[in-house]
């Protein structure tokens, strides 16, 4: 029977493994935050014991005891390194975000109760799934034309019309299908649905009235948005990330997409949220 201590986390430990993938569906951000950790702690302890191996000897004092009290006293020691600000955790989980595209930052922290326990994927409400729902099939329809991921599109339609319930609608309140918040500039020949908006000016919100593309279904809005990212010189960057969430959302604010300084992070956890209602629902 072997006195040598078990690696820390989850590379030592299949159920602690299977626990961070459980995690991973329900809150990625946690659970890359807690990977990075695990690898830093397994990175210090390797370290440790190779320090000690080219500074220290084998006396006649030395037993297996002494040997496990070293082990321990390494492991200890690793963990207590880990996750401290600017180390190795924080490159490796960033890292880890970039590849999951998930938007930069701390994860939330975990209240005291659900220490220990698996979370459920937080969704907004049962209408938001109602919605990714109604929409999937024009989205995957437009996926085919333009490459962009479907779940990015339902996200974005998702985030410009609060999941559907602040749609653009005529002055009659009949709806204008409206689902990307697209205007209406001189070249447009279809209906229109005027409206008040807010667009951010040198820093700050105003208010005023404008003119949006009105459709005739769900259908032709996903259809007139792939044409607008397929045919705009400007929405090229927009097609080439069209398989990263965090590009995708980079992409167009770097294309002048919407006036908010903060529309590419807040369109990132929509499509987040977006992503964790597809996976519940299969």
């Amino acid at each position: 029977m072997s006195n040598s201590l078990p690696t820390v986390g989850v590379a030592g430990d299949a159920q602690s493994l299977a626990a961070l993938r459980s995690r991973a569906a329900s809150d990625p951000k946690a659970a890359v935050r807690e990977a990075a950790k695990q690898f830093e702690a397994l990175f210090m302890q390797e370290l440790m014991k190779s320090m000690r191996a080219a500074t220290l000897s084998s006396g006649m004092l030395d037993n297996e005891g002494s040997k496990l009290g070293t082990d321990m006293l390494d492991q200890q020691f690793a963990t207590q390194m880990t996750g401290l600000r600017g180390g190795l955790s924080e490159a490796i989980m960033r890292q880890l975000e970039r590849q999951m595209g998930l938007p930069p930052g701390p994860a939330a922290p975990l209240a005291p109760a659900a220490l220990g326990a698996e979370r459920p994927a937080r969704i907004p409400d049962k209408s938001a799934a109602a919605f990714v729902q109604q929409h999937t099939q024009a989205a995957q329809a437009a996926e085919a034309t333009t490459g962009i991921t479907a779940a990015f599109m339902l996200g974005q339609a998702a985030h410009e019309t609060g999941w559907g319930r602040k749609e653009i609608r005529h002055a009659d309140g009949s709806p204008s299908f409206n689902l990307f918040g697209i205007k209406a500039g001189a070249d447009w020949k279809g209906a229109v649905a005027e409206t008040l908006t807010t667009e951010v000016v040198n820093g700050q919100a105003v208010k005023g009235a404008a003119k949006f593309r009105a459709y005739a279904s769900y259908a032709e809005s996903f259809a007139d948005y792939a044409r607008l990212m397929t045919n705009s010189p400007r929405y090229q960057r927009v097609l080439a990330q069209g398989r990263d969430a965090s590009g995708f959302a980079q992409g167009l604010q770097s294309a002048g997409y919407a006036t908010d300084p903060a529309y590419a992070e807040k369109l990132t956890r929509v499509i987040n949220t977006t992503l964790r209602l597809q996976r519940a629902s299969t």
